[in-house]
């Protein structure tokens, strides 16, 4: 289990509310001298317009704000469904005031409102994990590194759908390209419900957040053999010059109703004139790809990590909101020092039919786990047969842990490049 040493408890001195309007100028100069930036107004601008849409928990010393906790109102898919799931974003804590519990209050403010507007989850992006597992948050979905040296033609085991293809601008993307999404999205658990504003702002904006060199948003479509105007895929990407070697191509995003649609748009992406290589930051671990390439040289996973962290802030709630692909009947031991009402024994059972219950027992348990490997099983990704063999998971009953992943398994691994 998780040793780390617990954050101590909130300063009295220190309260805990709602940030308002009039402050978020003061939460920004906190975000910025936090994370060591001082960005240009239009950037400035659209953090503003981001926090004023998101529910704000402000640590206040007196008048002086000294903590800072946003989260989105998103929706996440989660398997069988959907859940509110707030989803964490623009911490920050003074540096005066390191700890004395600040970010301890603020989530537990934040934990404390999910519980009293029966929201059974968070989600974060994190930048340290060692700090955001101490409150219960494990990795749910995880992101493949992928490069495809594209010099030259895409060698590939399956014919590409003959589908036809075209670009489209990226100030009508949305509205096309958010239909496809909303169709698609629940196939895979961990994506967020995308607003206008969201892929306008947070996919479509001209300049690149991290690479002012890279070109604006390019959007490809593809269309279906027998009805062009059908969407049965896209890729938004990003292309860039470079002078000592043949342009290069940033995949952001690349969705596909079939392997034959995949292998189309990837086709596409590695016959651009004037470049040759591909890079795609953020792709799924079950990615076609890496199976319907011809030439593993040609094509290489360069790096892995977590994306998504999950949090289950009711343990109950969150697993009867999910659909399950196998019977259990399984006595789980949770640990839980943030919210002692998810601790305890409790029995989970699942019929044939996929119904689902979970009560307090005195029986013996046959697995032992802590919340946060529990958030990182829930949605499908992480075996906890892993955890068992790494030890941070106790197995009281052999094949148990096999059988709870039974249950929790989803067709597609879970996924999303939607940070935050």
């Amino acid at each position: 289990m998780d040793s780390a040493p617990p954050s101590p408890a909130p300063s009295t001195a220190i309260a805990f509310r709602d940030l308002p309007d009039t402050d978020l100028d003061r939460a920004l100069d906190l975000v910025y001298l936090a994370f060591h930036e001082t960005p240009e107004d239009e950037k400035r601008k659209h953090h503003h317009d981001l926090l004023r849409g998101c529910e704000r928990v402000g640590a206040y010393d007196g008048r002086t704000l000294v903590g800072l906790l946003a989260a989105f109102h998103f929706t996440m898919s989660v398997p069988g469904g959907e859940l509110p799931c707030p989803s964490v974003t623009f911490v920050s804590v003074a540096p005066t005031h390191r700890r004395r519990g600040v970010l301890s209050g603020m989530i537990a403010e934040l934990f404390e409102r999910c519980g009293a507007s029966d929201r059974p989850l968070a989600a974060l992006w994190a930048s340290e994990d060692a700090i955001y597992g101490r409150f219960g948050f494990g990795p749910a979905t995880y992101n493949n590194t992928v490069e495809v040296k594209s010099e030259r033609p895409l060698d590939l085991r399956i014919a590409p759908s003959e589908g036809p293809l075209r670009l489209v601008d990226p100030t009508a993307a949305p509205e096309l390209l958010a239909a496809y999404y909303d169709r698609t999205r629940a196939a895979r658990a961990g994506r967020i419900d995308r607003t206008e504003a969201w892929w306008r702002e947070e996919w479509m904006a001209t300049e690149d957040e991290d690479d002012d060199d890279l070109s604006p948003p390019r959007v490809v479509v593809l269309g279906a053999a027998d009805d062009p105007g059908r969407v049965t895929g896209y890729a938004i990407y990003r292309t860039k010059g470079r002078e000592d070697a043949p342009g290069l191509v940033r995949l952001d995003e690349l969705e596909a109703d079939t392997p034959q649609a995949e292998a189309a748009l990837w086709r596409y992406l590695a016959s651009i004139d004037l470049t040759g290589l591909i890079q795609a930051w953020g792709r799924p671990l079950d990615d076609p790809l890496l199976l319907f390439a011809g030439d593993r040289d040609q094509v290489r996973v360069t790096g892995q990590y977590p994306g998504l962290r999950v949090r289950l802030v009711d343990v109950r709630a969150a697993l009867l909101a999910r659909s399950w692909a196998a019977p259990a009947d399984l006595v789980l031991e949770v640990r839980d020092p943030q919210l002692p009402g998810n601790e305890g024994r409790f029995r989970l059972t699942v019929t044939g039919a996929g119904g689902a219950a979970y009560e307090p027992t005195d029986a013996p348990a046959d697995l032992t786990l802590d919340v946060r490997e529990l958030g990182s099983a829930y949605l499908g990704g992480a075996p906890l047969v892993s955890f068992v063999r790494a030890g941070v998971v106790t197995e009281h009953t052999p094949g148990a842990a096999a059988a709870l992943d039974a249950a929790l398994a989803t067709a597609l691994l879970p996924h999303t490049v939607d940070a935050f």
